[in-house]
């Protein structure tokens, strides 16, 4: 089995040169990285649909290029055609060379099966050291080496409506990150703000002044569409997992699942939603209602009594129903195809500024959140083996495989490699892309039960939390 896992990654992995380097940022560009591992200024693709994104019509934009992949896998020209071929879906990862990815940090990734022109699917993974910044009360600390900090940083960027906001944020996040950061290395002792809330804080802010740089950007950059956000920092000992979208993280522990984050979606933020069109109608242009009712109703129902909820039941009751409910719903479908505006599958994430309800001139960013929720993880409390590890994956993932099968997944790949091999992170991130993109048939990409496999964009990160790259 161990010969035939080996194999398998020496067909997928591409090889070839690196890409040529990206010119600076206008903003944040001096910000020294210990192992700049950044996607470089590359082609970018026009709108175009997501299933979890936006159906705005497209705009007619002049790409500045057609197509960049994260430069750390360091793809040939014939690499980048390959990984661009929807009819192919062959699954990329770093070359297996002497330069790994910090933390012996596993990646692999795939393009959709047509779904949109390119992969809006972006990844950055950096070790970054954030320089001391002046004390509170303004005098400058005396030099020492001994100020700075140095903090991991992993993030999963899925793009819709074009990959313009997941390239922006793959480029640039992490390094608004250590903006806010360097606020720590003035932090006295209070009993009432922790260390860790500092980093939460920090974290959130950075998502924030991310989503207002799109904003200032969107049109001499052409930042089109949006995107989710999943971003790892581990910092003093601590994970914390940052998410703003549908992509998912888990620990798989010896054998346990912990969940580090959620989806955000209309469904599971239906209340907030719902709370701001009530608070806010003018925000719904007449158009939509923030009532939620069981299916459309219909003008010759007016009168009758039909079962509904509001932002503050989590249950349903009966109403009787009047001509404003005849407006369309604020949040309408269920499951993946639930939709705010009937536009957007996500409720949370970066850019999306341009975005307005189809045939209309509502905006929906006012009901859309850049800030994530942040989780912490406390690897100190707990030995780790080299097989436990932090899983991050777009929904592409997650939409066909669930928690048991991935961590099934996970003891099947590394108990066929030695505990000492880096490269068993990488062949298990392989795995989790073939196994949710499945295998080409006649009737499209299959899994083994013969259910269809993702046809979505699929990225994912394998972080061991213990053996090579270990914390301590």
């Amino acid at each position: 089995m161990l010969n035939r896992v080996r194999s398998a990654v020496a067909h997928l992995v591409s090889s070839g040169g690196a890409p040529p380097p990206r010119p600076k940022s206008p903003d944040l560009s001096n910000a020294p990285s210990a192992q700049p591992a950044v996607p470089p200024e590359a082609p970018r693709s026009p709108p175009a649909r997501a299933g979890s994104g936006s159906s705005a019509p497209a705009k007619t934009v002049e790409a500045r290029a057609s197509f960049s992949r994260p430069t750390f896998l360091q793809l040939s020209p014939g690499g980048l055609r390959r990984a661009d071929d929807h009819a192919g879906r062959a699954v990329q990862s770093p070359p297996d060379t002497g330069r790994r990815l910090p933390w012996s940090t596993g990646y692999a990734e795939v393009i959709n099966a047509g779904k949109s022109r390119h992969n809006e699917d972006q990844a950055c993974c950096e070790v970054v050291y954030v320089e001391g910044r002046r004390s509170v009360s303004g005098v400058p600390r005396e030099p020492s080496r001994g100020q700075g900090l140095c903090f991991y940083y992993w993030g999963l960027f899925d793009g819709h409506a074009g990959g313009g906001a997941a390239e922006m944020a793959s480029r640039l996040l992490h390094r608004h990150i250590r903006e806010q950061l360097k606020d720590l290395s003035c932090w006295s002792s209070q009993k009432e703000v922790t260390h860790e809330s500092l980093v939460v804080g920090a974290i959130e802010n950075a998502f924030q002044f991310m989503d207002e740089q799109m904003a200032r950007e969107r049109r001499g950059h052409q930042v089109e569409g949006g995107c989710c956000a999943l971003v790892v920092v581990y910092l003093l000992g601590k994970v914390y997992v940052a998410n703003a979208g549908d992509s998912r993280a888990i620990i798989v522990r010896n054998g346990e699942i912990i969940p580090m984050s959620r989806e955000f979606t209309p469904e599971t933020e239906r209340q907030r939603l719902q709370l701001l069109g009530f608070l806010k109608p003018e925000l719904l242009g007449g158009e939509f209602t923030h009532l939620e009712f069981p299916r459309r109703i219909q003008p010759k129902e007016l009168g009758q009594r039909m079962l509904y909820r509001d932002q503050n039941m989590t249950g349903w009751a009966y109403k009787k129903i009047e001509l404003e409910d005849l407006r369309f719903p604020l949040v309408c479908g269920e499951g993946k195809k639930a939709r705010v505006m009937a536009t957007i599958g996500v409720t949370r994430g970066l850019g999306d500024h341009n975005l307005k309800v189809c045939s209309s001139t509502l905006p929906i960013k006012p009901f859309l959140s850049c800030f994530p929720e942040v989780r912490v993880y406390d690897l100190t409390q707990y030995e780790h083996c080299p097989d436990d590890v932090l899983v991050l994956g777009t929904d592409g993932l997650w939409d066909v495989t669930s928690d048991c099968e991935v961590a099934a997944t996970v003891d099947r790949v590394l108990s066929a490699y030695e505990p000492n091999d880096p490269s068993r992170y990488t062949a298990l991130a392989q795995a989790l892309v073939l196994g949710a993109r499945g295998t080409p048939r006649d009737r499209g990409w299959r899994l083994p039960n013969n259910k269809l496999g993702s046809g979505d964009d699929i990225s994912v990160f394998v972080i061991p939390l213990g053996g090579p790259g270990s914390y301590s």
